[in-house]
């Protein structure tokens, strides 16, 4: 009896098959979903602008070192009017004087020792990369666990669909077992009205399914970053991994974990910046040097002493310290600050690892609850089956009223949105825990 039922079953969904095929879409699989919104997904090419930026500051690092080098001109006319009134009384007066003068200089200043703040800005940049990169595989990591939860659920309503559709096959049935009744005056109309209130419930369900699965379909194309109009078949099964080791998990967070690797590198940035300010405290040595170059053209002079034409053009060069002496206590201020970030960067990365290792243990009693569920559902959903067919036998043969009947497909209905249910939990608590874990993108 329970094979021959299982075979009417499958009947039903190949009918099912048949007539959806004949408008069959696309199949997009969890691997396609993932890579496209790995290459497209806006959330991570936003943070790979921002890993781009720290790679250009780093590219440049080195020019802390570096000496800086700059020139300067200038030409300037001068039409002047001048008056002099000397110590003996004479006096001198003459209008349009006129004279030009050119300078030009090239002075480089090079700072040799800034309390090796320089090489501690080298690095800190350095560390910025690396932020950066980490940042980046931390939003993949959860674009990744998005994406897989997000195509899970569409498939999971594709089965509760599926299951709608299964019910309405047996409700179809059921009205056309009524309706022969009757016919020949075994049946009641209301058995009849019964069954078609059902069938017709069970379309607006399955309109309410398309509607879900469409706005779940559109949420999937915004992590692919793919066009609203994008439209796709999922595949029908929800594969689980049953060898999941919440010890295994626990000791691979702590070093593969993109969250906890983000907190631990702004730790590492943190010290470099209470380097820089403690490189404040000390002496600044530089080397400085200049040739400069000037020129003085006067077309007439009034003062018989004072020269037509006056060059000068030469090198020089010296070494300058800059000494803190006080500065308003600024400096131990800023140390003092830093210090306070080097805790509070401490602090996150505790907080998050401890919070990580809670979130794993929850997710993993979690997957385990589900996967016992999923195995107790299983078994549930033959034996719902089975009861359907005997109790549609029953009914076709007159032995059960259509209130039994439709408490068996009410059971099986149950069954199979539990049975549903607990194999996507399964799955979403699976993805967590790799998410966790760090293992989701190698």
């Amino acid at each position: 009896m329970k094979q021959c039922f299982l075979i009417i079953t499958g009947l039903i969904f190949a009918t099912l098959s048949n007539a959806q095929s004949s408008t069959a879409l696309p199949v997009l699989t969890v691997e396609d979903a993932v890579a496209s919104a790995l290459k497209n997904n806006y959330d991570i090419q936003l943070l790979r602008n921002d890993s781009a930026s720290f790679a250009l500051d780093n590219s440049y690092a080195k020019a802390a070192f570096l000496p800086q080098l700059n020139g300067s001109t200038g030409l300037l006319f001068n039409n002047n009017n001048q008056k002099q009134r000397l110590a003996d009384g004479s006096l001198r007066q003459q209008n349009g004087l006129r004279s030009s003068n050119l300078t030009a200089s090239v002075a480089l200043n090079w700072t040799i020792f800034n309390g090796l703040k320089m090489f501690a800005t080298k690095d800190k940049l350095a560390e910025f990369v690396k932020l950066g990169q980490l940042n980046i595989k931390n939003q993949v990591v959860n674009t990744v666990a998005a994406v897989t939860t997000n195509y899970y659920n569409i498939v999971r309503q594709k089965q509760q669909m599926k299951a709608i559709e299964e019910q309405m096959a047996l409700n179809e049935e059921r009205l056309k077992q009524a309706d022969k009744k009757l016919s020949v005056g075994l049946g009641a109309k209301p058995d009849v009205l019964l069954a078609q209130t059902d069938i017709n419930a069970q379309k607006a369900a399955i309109l309410q399914q398309q509607t879900t699965i469409e706005q779940l379909k559109q949420q999937l194309n915004q992590l692919m970053a793919a066009a609203v109009t994008a439209d796709y078949d999922v595949t029908d099964s929800i594969p689980i991994n049953n060898d999941l080791v919440v010890t295994d998990i626990l000791n691979a967070a702590d070093s593969n974990n993109a969250a906890l690797q983000v907190a631990k590198q702004n730790i590492t940035i943190a010290n470099y910046t209470l380097k820089e300010r403690k490189g404040d405290r000390f002496p600044v040595v530089s080397l400085n040097s200049a040739y400069n170059f000037g020129k003085v053209d006067n077309k007439t002079v009034l003062n018989n002493f004072t020269p037509l034409y006056n060059r000068n053009l030469g090198f020089n060069y010296g070494i300058s310290a800059s000494i803190p002496i006080f500065n308003a206590y600024n400096a131990k201020r800023l140390v003092q600050q830093a210090q306070l970030s080097v805790d509070y960067s401490k602090l996150q990365y505790e907080q998050l690892k401890a919070s990580n290792a809670i979130a794993v243990t929850n997710a993993f009693k979690t997957y385990e609850l589900q996967k016992k569920t999923l195995a107790l559902e299983e078994s549930n959903i033959a034996l719902a089956k089975e009861n359907v067919y005997i109790a549609m036998e029953r009914f076709k043969l007159g032995l059960s009223n259509t209130l039994e009947l439709r408490t068996t497909q009410q059971t099986l209905s149950d069954a199979y949105s539990r049975l549903i249910a607990a194999r996507y939990n399964t799955k979403v608590a699976e993805t967590e825990l790799m998410r966790l874990k760090g293992d989701l993108v190698k």
